[in-house]
């Protein structure tokens, strides 16, 4: 069926939500806008399905939200009754509708008989993820778009180990989602079909009190907290999502009780009226934040995005405060639990970091002075909680740290995806430790880098809309994979790892090899000095990114190789001719 007859069968139906008629008589004058909408389904990506809220097939939307749960009651429909009642846990954020989101995938699931735990308020996504492994469920679901902006919303599958559901599932799920043709159609259970079953029970207060007796886990020097906690000053913004409650009763618990929340993000608001985007990655979110630190005179300001999984810092230097890096950030944290464990004589023979390939080095070098190992995995922290079940099944080897440079962290794998309130308390431990020291996080990494070279990174990230975008990232990508460079920048390439070919080309010897991975749309080149380019399509948004990692025996040196490297590529970009549809 064609886009515009699927548009006009929607403009028929009867009884639709009062939010998606009203979208659909504004789409009706927005001709491209109304291509897009209903032109292809949503696709999964990394992390599941994530899009602009809307009328449409291609967007987001209560039946859109029907049509993936309907995929997921298949699916677990598939493996049997006992799975059934082990039930799907599901958790929302702030969004618009998210709620209500919640609700219809719980009726859904309803409807096949499936038990749905469903949070009775809005939880962090680390949460859902806990919640999975501690109520023993086959799934669970998360309403989120994490940082995206106002106009978007998502869902995310998690599997029974709490971790987003990997490649070989998340396929056949897919599979199930696309036998669901029309959305409008999927059908939902009413209360009386569920409340005698008890296929809906509301979950809360009980869950958030096992997740906070098991956060402060993540506590190394009880001793160094007490001396320090009570007068170390944080400033915090949750950026209008859900963080405020479970964040700040995590810290009073671990000790931090000098927290001062910024009142004006304090609250959820699906409206994120004080930003323009409520992302950690970017200083622009802080400006509230800092003014209040400014005030305060707090060591820290600290921001956790719209579902409580992503963490940023700024440290004050002087009277300003600095913007750290996700790599930074993770950096700090990997060498604090080093040093702890080694100074405790509790330093595992086979420590374990993991991080994805386009995350610092840094970390691999400080990883070899402990005689730890670092395993490097695929965007998306699925595949972290992946590796990390891998290793549960091997007795000699210790999960230590898990990172991804877009400001994701995991300490204790009681959860399978980012936590940032496990990462607040060990990084406001870490401030402590520098504090102790009379030094700030910037003189620590000044330490690092003295030690260890000076690593740069930076993310470059096109965004291209609409039917046209999608194709020009396509462009993008067969471009990059056919052109054989030699140099880049200047710089000679010395090898090629192409992750959908599943091979390592090393350019001096000729010779391949195979990747130890899933195969996907990403291309990594290695410089011959010790620099790095890697790119790849987002799988959530209408985004292509380029990654850059140099160091250098000094800052200037290392400053300059990345600009050198940025240009030659935005040059190469800019080559590239964009489709004229």
């Amino acid at each position: 069926m064609m886009w515009n007859e699927i548009y006009r069968e929607w403009c028929q139906v009867e009884g639709l939500a009062e939010e998606v008629v009203k979208d659909l008589a504004y789409l009706k004058t927005q001709p491209d806008q109304l291509k897009e909408a209903f032109y292809a389904p949503l696709e999964f990506g990394t992390a599941g399905i994530r899009g602009r809220l809307g009328a449409g097939i291609n967007r987001i939307n209560r039946y859109t939200i029907r049509q993936v749960s309907e995929g997921l009651a298949r699916y677990i429909d598939s493996f049997g009754e006992g799975y059934k009642a082990q039930g799907v846990i599901i958790a929302y954020d702030s969004r618009y509708y998210s709620k209500e989101f919640g609700l219809e995938t719980a009726k859904v699931l309803a409807r096949h008989q499936i038990k749905a735990y469903l949070f009775d308020e809005m939880r962090p996504t680390p949460e859902l993820s806990f919640a999975v492994r501690e109520l023993g469920c086959f799934a669970g679901v998360m309403i989120t778009a994490s940082h995206n902006p106002v106009a978007y919303n998502g869902y995310k599958i998690y599997g029974p180990d709490g971790g987003q559901l990997p490649p070989k599932q998340a396929n056949q799920l897919t599979k199930f989602v696309r036998q669901v043709k029309n959305p409008l159609e999927v059908k939902v259970a009413e209360h009386s079909e569920t409340s005698p079953h008890q296929l809906i029970e509301i979950v809360g207060p009980e869950i958030d009190e096992c997740y906070l007796q098991k956060v402060t886990s993540v506590i190394m020097s009880p001793q160094l907290i007490a001396a320090y906690g009570q007068e170390l000053k944080i400033v915090y913004t949750p950026l209008h999502g859900v963080g405020k409650k479970i964040v700040t009763n995590a810290l009073a618990r671990s000790g931090f009780e000098a927290v001062i929340v910024e009142p004006h993000q304090a609250e959820g608001d699906p409206a994120f009226p004080t930003v323009v985007s409520p992302n950690p990655e970017e200083l622009t979110a802080f400006e509230l934040a800092i003014a209040l630190a400014k005030k305060e005179e707090a060591e820290i300001v600290v921001a956790t995005d719209p579902d409580a999984d992503r963490l940023g810092v700024a440290v004050r230097n002087g009277r300003e405060y600095q913007l750290l890096s996700g790599n930074q950030i993770a950096a700090l944290l990997v060498h604090y639990l080093l040093i702890n464990k080694k100074e405790k004589g509790t330093l595992h023979p086979k420590e374990t970091v993991i991080k994805s390939i386009v995350s610092t080095n840094l970390v691999n070098e400080i990883c070899k002075e402990f005689d730890s190992q670092v395993i490097e995995v695929l965007t998306g922290f699925k595949f972290i909680g992946e590796k990390i079940a891998e290793l549960e099944l091997k007795d000699e080897t210790a999960f230590l740290f898990g990172f991804e440079e877009s400001y994701g962290y995991l300490i204790k794998p009681f959860v399978r995806d980012k936590d940032a309130i496990q990462a607040f308390i060990l990084l406001a431990e870490v401030t402590a430790y520098y504090k102790s020291r009379q030094e700030t996080l910037l003189q620590g990494l000044e330490k690092l880098s003295q030690n260890y070279g000076y690593f740069k990174e930076e993310t470059l990230s096109l965004t291209y809309e609409g039917i046209a975008g999608k194709e020009h990232i396509q462009t993008l990508m067969s471009f990059f994979r056919t052109s054989s460079m030699k140099t880049i920048g200047g710089v000679e390439v010395v090898g090629v790892s192409d992750y959908q070919s599943g091979l390592k080309i090393d350019r001096r010897s000729g010779t391949s090899s195979s990747l130890d991975s899933t195969h996907s749309d990403v291309l990594k080149y290695y410089l011959v000095d010790d620099s790095w380019l890697a790119i790849r399509p987002s799988g959530t948004e209408p985004k292509i990114k380029f990654y850059f990692g140099v160091t250098g025996s000094s800052e200037k040196e290392a400053s300059n190789k990345l600009i050198k490297l940025l240009k030659a590529i935005e040059t190469l970009i800019a080559c590239v001719p964009k489709s004229n549809k």
